[in-house]
């Protein structure tokens, strides 16, 4: 069962949000995009773990349940060593969780997904999400390589590419 470490509800943060977009797709611009996508693959050079983003408008009910969700329809579970990470964000709903299959949730300390929801929140609070996301994606493959060490036979199990839906 993934850790799932959530919400992102604070007023003022909310306020900014609102402010600065209005759709999933308008979270990021082209060149952000394309950066985040390539903190994905970097992070991913050193380590078989598997990092994906998920960035919708509105959350369908409780977060962790709706990144459970999201966690399943992207197949995350199915990386060889169970070690796959999900980053998902509501844009209009104000939340976001991070989630990681059991094979690194066995790992890793249990504040160590809280350190980084704290991180990327600090970059968020600041309208910083592109910023945001590389940290914590960086911050991922760190604890990922330490567990799950690049080896020369591995393969991209998942996409890099962000993935979108403006529900």
């Amino acid at each position: 069962m993934p850790y799932v470490c959530e919400l992102l509800e604070n007023d003022y943060l909310c306020a900014q949000i609102e402010s600065l977009m209005s759709t999933a797709i308008s979270i990021l611009n082209h060149e952000e995009d394309r950066r985040v996508v390539e903190a994905i693959r970097q992070a991913e050079l050193n380590t078989s773990g598997e990092i994906k983003v998920h960035i919708e408008n509105r959350c369908r009910g409780d977060v962790e349940q709706r990144s459970l969700a999201v966690f399943d329809k992207l197949k995350l579970y199915e990386t060889q060593q169970r070690n796959g990470v999900l980053i998902y964000i509501a844009v209009k709903d104000h939340k976001f969780a991070i989630l990681g299959d059991e094979g690194i949730n066995n790992v890793v300390g249990e504040g160590f997904w809280n350190d980084v929801k704290d991180l990327m929140a600090g970059y968020f609070k600041e309208g910083r999400f592109a910023e945001g996301l590389e940290e914590g994606i960086h911050r991922c493959g760190e604890k990922l390589k330490v567990y799950f060490p690049y080896q020369p036979d591995d393969i991209n199990e998942i996409p890099d590419d962000i993935s979108y839906e403006n529900n």
